[in-house]
Order: structure tokens, then C-alpha cells, then sequence
């Protein structure tokens, strides 16, 4: 596996982005010999991340290997549940906090956006840094670092519903609805709006997972 340089030097950072990136999927095992040589860091801070991973449930062991995790149906609703009330919370609050140039920052992204329909890890990208950015907008600092670990457990799931016929086009007028009710600072709105956009996001997922069970 070829050496992947990169400005960042923490391996806990570069191995959830490559699970983020889909470089390792779900099931994957995580060799430390190897995540060494692609990230060019010695073993012992690969050791510690691989370690920390595992406490965080990221990573799970089958004897002496460690598998990216898998997580299961109830998992994934419970993931979820979670996000959308946390979420929820951050886009009431930026309809409260959110500053007139953080709001065109939103709306900026949403019109650049356009172009990545028809590409769903491209627009699966561009969706983390739009939700990031709401994030950023309620301005409070310990819900962000909340929804920072929720969104690296997102990483989990192997698929992008971002990938379904026509989904790319919705999601993008959802983004839309949610940062019109923030810069209407109608923050019930723009917390419902969130909800009912990560509703189908999840509706979404689960009839791509009924697809594949028919296609097998």
C-alpha cells in the first residue's frame, strides 16, 4: 500500500478519515503494519489510536485482528435518533446565534452543491461540510464536540443514501428549507425542518438495505 502524505500527523484524525473517505469499510481489518506505511508515522502512535478506536467502539476485535465496525439495524436507528435531536437542538440555536455572514456561507454551499448531483461521494462530502457548518452556527461549543462524534459514527454506515435515485436533489432543497427558517430565526422551524430532512435521509437508507436483502 502506497505512502499517503498528509499535513496532519495525528493517526486517530487520519484513520477516521479514511474510514470517513471509504478507503476502509465496515468489516475491513485495520493492520498496524499498514496504516503505518500509508500515513508515514512509526507503529507505536498507530498502536495508540488503534487502541483508542477500539475503546470507542469504532473498531471491534476477532481474535487479534480489528475489523472497522458493522453496525447493526438497531443500531443504525438509534444513531439516528440521536443525531436528529442533537442536530435539531444545533439549528435551533443558529436560528438564535447564526451571524448574516455564516447564514450566506450556508446558502453559498447549497448553490455550489448543485454540482456534484449525480456524484453521491462527492455530494456525501459536500453534505458533511454543510452540516458541519450548522453545527458552527449555534455557537456552542459543547454540542459541536457532540455532534463531532456523532457524525464520526456515521462513518460506519457503508453506503450514502445521498446514492438513491433523486435523493440528491431533495436533500439539497431540504438544506434550503432549514437555513431559510434560520435566517427567518424561526428556530421551531428550522428544528423540525432538520428532523423531518434526516427522517427521510433515514427512510432512505433503510429501503436501500430491504434493495440489497431482495438482491441477494
Amino acid at each position: 500500500m502506497s505512502k499517503q502524505k498528509n499535513d496532519v500527523k495525528d493517526p486517530y484524525e487520519l484513520i477516521i478519515a479514511a474510514i470517513d473517505d471509504g478507503a476502509y469499510k465496515p468489516g475491513d481489518r485495520l493492520v498496524e503494519a499498514e496504516l503505518a506505511e500509508r500515513f508515514g508515522v512509526s507503529r507505536t502512535p498507530i498502536r495508540e489510536a488503534l487502541q483508542r478506536l477500539e475503546t470507542q467502539s469504532f473498531l471491534n476485535r476477532d481474535g487479534r485482528s480489528l475489523m472497522v465496525a458493522t453496525l447493526n439495524h438497531n443500531q443504525v436507528g438509534e444513531l439516528y435518533t440521536v443525531r436528529a435531536e442533537l442536530e435539531g437542538l444545533a439549528t435551533f440555536l443558529a436560528a438564535q446565534h447564526a451571524a448574516p455572514e455564516e447564514i450566506r456561507v450556508l446558502y453559498n454551499m447549497i448553490e455550489s452543491d448543485q454540482e456534484y448531483i449525480g456524484d453521491p461521494q462527492q455530494l456525501s462530502r459536500a453534505n458533511r461540510r454543510f452540516h458541519n457548518q450548522l453545527h458552527l452556527a449555534s455557537h456552542n461549543n459543547f454540542l459541536i464536540l457532540q455532534l463531532q462524534q456523532v457524525h464520526r459514527t456515521m462513518a460506519l454506515l457503508a453506503n450514502t443514501s445521498l446514492a438513491a435515485d433523486g435523493r440528491g436533489e431533495s436533500a439539497l432543497q431540504e438544506h434550503l428549507d432549514i437555513v431559510s427558517a434560520i435566517e427567518a430565526k424561526n428556530g421551531e422551524g428550522a428544528r423540525q425542518a432538520l428532523k423531518q430532512h434526516l427522517s427521510f435521509a433515514f427512510e432512505t437508507r433503510l429501503k436501500q438495505d430491504v434493495d440489497k436483502i431482495a438482491l441477494r
